[in-house]
Formats: structure tokens, sequence, C-alpha cells
């Protein structure tokens, strides 16, 4: 997760990154700089003055536009949440549905194909055998084709019994009848002969008492969607709609002693009711899953807003009436005065801008009572041992006047002439500028300065002072596992000498401040050759 800090960068370095040719021209136009003063501008720190000027009014609207959105933010996470909600509720209603019908239809093509078994294990197949070879005979196919022709039952009745097919003919169809009449989910029980894979036609054999008797033998158009299929046993169970209805079929086949199919008992489940039931529960399903979307974004509308969207534009209103200048304290400029416990980045970031808006104002106060003559050292681009004097000039008169807090942290670079002799100058410069970043890092807040070949000050005040025995076992901790660090180059292994001291009662000048300091890292050093 993103912290307060790096989320706030996030937020301001693009707006910040577009304004910076503004800032000298803004920050003149409120604190008028000379020369010198616009160095110490540079030495100060411009990524902090980028950073903290860019939530200030000192800027135009052009610069950063505070004073309108293009597009609130409470806008785009409603339409987000309101369409993740609504894909989501129907994905899951369409799943639930689909979940559902799917254990429907396995429900009604079991019971197809068990209901086809369980009759085919009642009729009787050599009598079956006997009729399928009458019924495809071109004797009783003429026959049976007179009789549908004058609607005369009694031409087949009298050929079965001619034939002595009709007492087995009346019992098994007794059978069916009376197992379809139990089986009441039942629509249609009948025996068929299936023709080959690409027959167009199947032979009725066997029908219950609804169809006359001229229809065993009767070769009908084998349905669409049964087209192609071979019934070299079961035929799998299949849902379809047609001329009758919406129907499960299945078929069992029938079996002579020899193993060989004779016939196959078809079985219909009429699933109309089914059908018309499934589509009104998908329909009470998508509006089920469309009235909890509105619910959960109306909830959803709630949080945001009390959470995200109020927090984020009293932020706003109190970042427009930001207006820090010189001589001017926290509450004269506007610094912000909003607070929020919320415990999240929303915090943070309320945090991170009001400590901003602070070091502006502390800033802005500051950069006439720095040196005139500070300069940049051109390696390390930290203050150089002119800037350095002309600093220590000021705090005296400072001491002299009223008494400041401060301290002094010396840093003396270890091993920098092994570097140089070893591997070059260029080299000995990467060490030096990564020495100085690791002591950059380490006191963002306070003023450093390069006053020799390898040696540094610190000059701690604010919070860096404020945490001064943290910030130097920070250093001290950086350095020793940078120096332990064996994988990196030897002019990536920083390693120095610290040492601190803080200004006393009885301290006349820095000087006598720095002399201590200086002890201290000498005493640091010795600690070091001795491997301590």
């Amino acid at each position: 997760m993103m912290s307060g800090s790096n989320a706030l960068r996030a937020i301001i370095f693009p707006l910040a990154n577009h304004a910076y040719s503004n800032i000298y021209r803004k920050i003149n136009k409120v604190l008028p700089l000379t020369g010198h003063e616009r160095t110490v501008f540079d030495i100060m720190g411009e990524t902090d003055i980028v950073e903290y000027t860019a939530w200030t009014t000192v800027f135009s609207e052009d610069d950063f536009m505070l004073k309108r959105f293009k597009s609130s933010i409470g806008r785009k996470m409603y339409l987000f949440i309101g369409i993740t909600v609504f894909f989501v509720a129907m994905a899951v209603a369409l799943v639930g549905y689909f979940m559902n019908a799917d254990q429907i239809d396995s429900y009604f093509k079991s019971l197809t194909i068990t209901s086809a078994r369980n009759f085919a294990s009642f009729v009787d197949p050599q009598f079956l055998k006997k009729l399928r070879e009458t019924a495809e005979s071109e004797e009783y196919q003429a026959l049976r084709d007179k009789a549908e022709e004058n609607d005369d039952e009694a031409l087949i009745e009298e050929y079965l019994k001619k034939e002595g097919l009709w007492e087995d003919y009346s019992r098994n169809r007794e059978i069916l009848v009376r197992y379809l009449r139990t089986m009441t989910d039942l629509k249609y029980l009948y025996i068929v002969v299936w023709g080959d894979k690409n027959a167009q036609t199947d032979m009725f054999l066997l029908d219950d008492d609804d169809n006359p008797l001229y229809e065993t033998g009767y070769y009908d158009e084998r349905e669409e969607e049964l087209l192609g299929i071979e019934a070299a046993g079961e035929v799998e169970p299949m849902i379809s709609h047609g001329d009758w209805g919406w129907l499960c079929s299945g078929y069992a086949p029938v079996y002579d002693t020899d193993g060989s199919i004779i016939c196959h008992v078809g079985c219909d489940v009429g699933m109309d009711d089914i059908m018309a039931e499934r589509r009104q529960m998908l329909f009470w399903m998508l509006l089920g899953a469309m009235g909890l979307t509105a619910v959960v974004i109306f909830i959803a509308i709630q949080i945001i807003n009390r959470m995200i969207v109020r927090p984020l534009n009293d932020i706003t209103a109190e970042m427009k009436m930001f207006s820090p200048a010189e001589n001017k304290n926290y509450k004269e400029s506007g610094v912000m005065t909003y607070t929020i416990h919320s415990g999240d980045e929303i915090e943070a970031i309320t945090d991170g801008i009001r400590s901003m808006q602070t070091n502006v104002v502390d800033y802005i106060n500051q950069i006439k009572r720095i040196s005139k003559a500070a300069y940049k050292d051109p390696l390390t681009q930290v203050g150089s041992k002119a800037a350095y004097s002309e600093r220590i000039k000021e705090m005296d008169r400072d001491l002299r006047d009223s008494g400041i807090e401060f301290a002094v942290v010396m840093v003396d670079v270890n091993n920098l002439k092994y570097v140089n002799d070893t591997y070059g100058h260029s080299f000995g410069d990467r060490y030096l500028k990564g020495t100085c970043k690791v002591i950059c890092d380490i006191y963002k807040h306070s003023s450093i300065y390069r006053i020799g070949g390898d040696e540094f000050v610190v000059l701690l005040m604010g919070n860096d002072f404020e945490e001064r025995n943290e910030r130097l076992m920070q250093l001290r901790e950086s350095f020793r596992e940078n120096d332990k660090n064996t994988k990196a180059q030897p002019w990536e292994r920083y390693s120095a000498a610290s040492g601190m001291a803080e200004y006393a009662s009885d301290d006349n000048s820095v000087e006598l401040v720095f002399k201590r300091a200086d002890k201290a890292m000498y005493e640091d050093k010795l600690r070091y050759k001795s491997g301590n």
C-alpha cells in the first residue's frame, strides 16, 4: 500500500512539474528575492518548494485547477461502483439461473432415460422381434397403407391374429398404457425401430391406445435434432422444442438373445410448464439483481461521500485559503486546520499537506535571514564552505540577540583516499556523491554543507533538531549497513564517521558547538578504524 507521503507526492508531482517554470516568478511576487537569495532558494531545496507551493494560492488557476473540477472524483467512483455492482449482480443472477436450469435439465434427462430403461425391461423381446419382421414386410406395409387410408383398424387386428401376434401385441400394449398412466410425469411412451445413421425416417412399432392400430409400422420423418444419430445403444436424452412443444426425450435399446438391438423404447417428458417457469424465474432474478444494484449503489454513495468525497472537498477548500508571505505566521498564512482521524490515506494526505504548508511558511520566513553569499557545492549540490561561513555568522548574531536551539553534526567520509587511489577520482567523486545522498536522505529538512574534500556539516533545526538522536542513529546505521554490503562495488559501499553536539547555554558561538561535534566525529572515526 502506498504511504501517505508517497500518495501525496503521486498526486502533486504532475502539477508541480507543470508549474515549476513559474516558481521564481511566483515566489518573487510574494517575496522579492535578490540574486544571492535565489541561490539560497536553490540550496534549501527546490523540490520541496515545488511540492509545497503547488498547493498554495500563490499559483493561479491556470497553474493548478483547484477552483474547478473537470470531473468529480465522486461521480467517477459512483459510476465505477454502479457499473461493477450491476455487472456482478447480473453475472451472479445469470450464473444462478443457468446452474438451476442445468440441475432441472439433469433431473428430467435422468427421469427420461430411467423410465425408458425400466419399461424396456418389461417388454417381450422375442415378440417385438417378430412384430418388427412382420411390420417391415411388403405385405404388411401395403395392408397398413390401406387401413390408414380407410381408417380401418380391423384390418390390422385381423392380420396380427392371422400371424399369431395379436395376444402378445395386446398384452405388451396394455403394459405400455398402464406404465404411461402410472408414471404421470411421462407425456409419450412408444417403441420405435431406428434407421441407420443417415436415415431420414424411423418406424414406430408400438404406441399407446390413443393412436390407431395402423400406426404400427408407420415410418415417420426423423426429428431434426436426431438427424445423424446412430442408435447403437442408448441415445443420450435431449431437450428440444418442436411441433409437440418442449420435450425431454430418451431412448433405451431392447436386445434379443444374441445381443442385437431389436428396437428402442422412446420416452418423452413434457417440459412446457418447466420452461414457462424458467422464463419467469429469469425475469425475477434479473429484477432482483437490478434492485440489489440500486440498494448497493445508494449505500456506496453514502459511504463514499462520508469517507472520501466530503473530506477531499474540505481539504480542497482549505488549500485554496493558503496564502503564505514574509512575516506571516501559520494562522495568518492559512495553514490547514482541518483534521480527520480516519486512519487511512486521507488522514495521511491531510497531515502531509499541513506539514508542507508549515514548511513553506518556515522557508519564506527564513529566506531573508539566510546568507546572501550562499552557494552550492558543484559536486554534491549541497551548500558550499562559503555558504556555511556566512550562515555561521548569521547564527552567531542570532545567538547574541535572542538565542536559538540547534545542533551540529560533523561527518567525515571514510575510505575516500583508498577509492581515489585504487579506482580513480571519477569513482571517488561518485563515492562522495553517494555518501552525501545518504546524509541528505536522513536530514531532509536541515542545511547541509560540504566544508572540505571529505567533510560535511549539518545544522539541525526544527523537526530534525527535535529528533536529533534518532537521526544520528539512523545515519550511523545506514553507513554501517552500506559498509557491510559486500555485494556492492567498493565505490558504492558508502561509509563515514559522524559526531553531533548541541548548543549549550554557555556557548557564545557556533564554532564551539562545531568543535565538540568534530571531536565526537573523531571518536567515531577511531571506533571505525578499530573495528568497533
